[in-house]
């Protein structure tokens, strides 16, 4: 076994130690406007369930050197709609995490379809069988010299799912099909299903 200090390395040493090993990472497609009204849309594996009451996710966005235009636009108006990746779409969001200025959108340069959203004013997309309309609860600047990077918690004020996948208020895995980010260009999809009761 080897122990490493992260203190004596470098932020991409560790990030390689994360990536390679927090695996697999489900992938959020977020969705957020800017107040010029453009649309961007762009992929994060740092992202997960933070509560079921209320519901609630979490996603974190590194600052390489600057905001985000996906952080920048969740400060602005607060909203923002996350997308389950799945082996569908997952071609068309891979081409959402070219690096574009704000003007530009991710989601014309993808030829993604926009949808309006129910309860927000930011847009989702049509290319997503479970997609997560999301309100900003807390915003969380992290890191010592920077921040390095912003993780924002946002309650889940309206689901929408594709009636195929649903039944008895249940989400079929299969249906799904849902694609995770390993480390490098490598993804992986759902595999074999096995089930372990829990000790009573």
């Amino acid at each position: 076994m080897i122990s490493i200090d992260p203190k004596q390395n470098s932020e991409r040493d560790n990030y390689k130690l994360l990536i390679g090993s927090i695996i697999p990472r489900p992938i959020a497609f977020v969705t957020t406007q800017s107040s010029e009204g453009v649309v961007n849309g762009a992929p994060f594996s740092y992202f997960n369930i933070v509560s079921s009451n209320p519901p609630m996710v979490s996603v974190s966005i590194q600052r390489p050197n600057k905001l985000k235009d996906t952080a920048r636009n969740i400060y602005d108006n607060e909203q923002f709609v996350v997308h389950i990746v799945d082996d569908e779409n997952v071609a068309k969001i891979n081409e959402t995490a070219a690096s574009l200025p704000p003007e530009q959108s991710e989601i014309e340069l993808a030829n993604l379809t926009l949808v309006p959203s129910t309860n927000i004013s930011v847009p989702g997309i049509k290319e997503s069988k479970f997609r997560m309309e999301c309100k900003l609860v807390q915003a969380i600047p992290l890191g010592g010299d920077g921040p390095g990077s912003d993780l924002f918690i946002g309650e889940i004020v309206t689901f929408h799912v594709d009636d195929a996948i649903y039944e008895k208020g249940r989400i079929d895995p299969r249906g799904l099909n849902a694609v995770s980010r390993l480390a490098g260009t490598s993804y992986a999809k759902i595999g074999e299903i096995f089930s372990i009761d829990r000790p009573k």
